[in-house]
């Protein structure tokens, strides 16, 4: 058997790059967010830590953003725009809802909960339309 040491590098590569393109996308499971993105839209983010990578820092997340945290009221990530900031002893919350929701989310939003932001372009999300029906279909959501 002849081991070809740089196929053997060129599929490590390509399978780290998926790797890392996989945890700067996520697929969108309901219509909390319409018009701006629909269930089976990916939206493109930027990871708060990403192997102790900070692309962003919830320090500078704004009224207007859209975020994608972990939910006290919900299983799995929530992807919702920063309606408002408030200051509870001593440290910033946000305020978050989804744009075709009619209340905002139950909780207040810490820093930490807050894992990724959407990327714009010219102040629009970049979004992938549609394609994460494969992804829903396959996780049966």
């Amino acid at each position: 058997m002849d081991i070809n040491l740089k196929e053997i590098a060129i599929y490590v590569v390509l399978i780290i790059a998926v790797l890392i393109a996989a945890q700067h996308l996520n697929v969108v499971v309901s219509g909390s967010m319409e018009p701006v993105m629909y269930r089976g839209d990916i939206v493109v983010l930027e990871q708060a830590n990403l192997l102790g990578l900070h692309e962003f820092s919830p320090d500078d997340i704004k009224v207007g953003d859209i975020v994608v945290y972990n939910a006290a009221w919900h299983e799995g990530p929530v992807i919702h725009r920063v309606i408002n900031t408030a200051q509870i002893n001593g440290s910033t919350v946000f305020e978050i809802k989804g744009d075709n929701n009619d209340v905002s989310d139950p909780y207040w939003v810490t820093k930490s909960q807050i894992k990724s932001r959407v990327l714009t372009f010219d102040g629009q999300p970049i979004i992938i339309p549609k394609i994460g029906y494969i992804s829903i279909l396959i996780r049966g959501l």
